[in-house]
């Protein structure tokens, strides 16, 4: 499975998802710009997509709620290391409330992963955010550990996807 992303005008984007009505795609918005996502075993329908491969997942994609993106720089010899500890901490994630899928995506170009999770609202994910289960999910490694597996920091990005998205 593999994972497509694209950005542009939310206008621009609403065309290409009407054009490939019959494929899985997301579409949605921020303060700052608009990103279409597909979901696919196929190739991508897009000009210049940014690439993934779905390492692990859980959940349905739906075209409404709180996308999050977490931007993960891992570094060549941390790649398998990060994949184990982010798919073990993926069941725990699925028993929260207001939870509704989350990926992995291992990048096909460069260093940077995308821990991407659907939300039923920010509310869910905020309570998720504050909750000891995160807190867990998200223990600091050592300082050597840490940069053996990461090659920068990470960063998140939030998205609202409306209802006709």
């Amino acid at each position: 499975m593999y994972v497509y992303i694209t950005t542009g005008t939310y206008d621009f984007l609403e065309k290409i998802k009407k054009k490939y009505a019959n494929e899985n795609m997301i579409l949605m918005q921020n303060g700052q710009n608009s990103l279409l996502l597909h979901e696919t075993t196929k190739k991508s329908v897009f000009e210049v997509p940014r690439k993934y491969q779905v390492v692990e997942g859980s959940g349905e994609l739906d075209c409404k709620g709180l996308a999050v993106f977490n931007h993960v720089p891992v570094t060549d010899e941390g790649r398998p290391v990060f994949e184990y500890r982010f798919k073990e901490r993926i069941p725990a994630i699925t028993q929260v409330s207001g939870f509704k899928a989350i990926r992995l995506l291992r990048p096909l170009k460069g260093d940077t992963y995308i821990g991407f999770s659907l939300w039923e609202n920010e509310k869910a994910y905020s309570d998720w955010k504050h909750s000891n289960s995160f807190e867990e999910a998200h223990k600091a490694n050592t300082e050597a550990e840490f940069k053996s597996i990461f090659s920068g920091p990470a960063y998140f990005t939030q998205y609202v996807i409306p209802e006709e998205g």
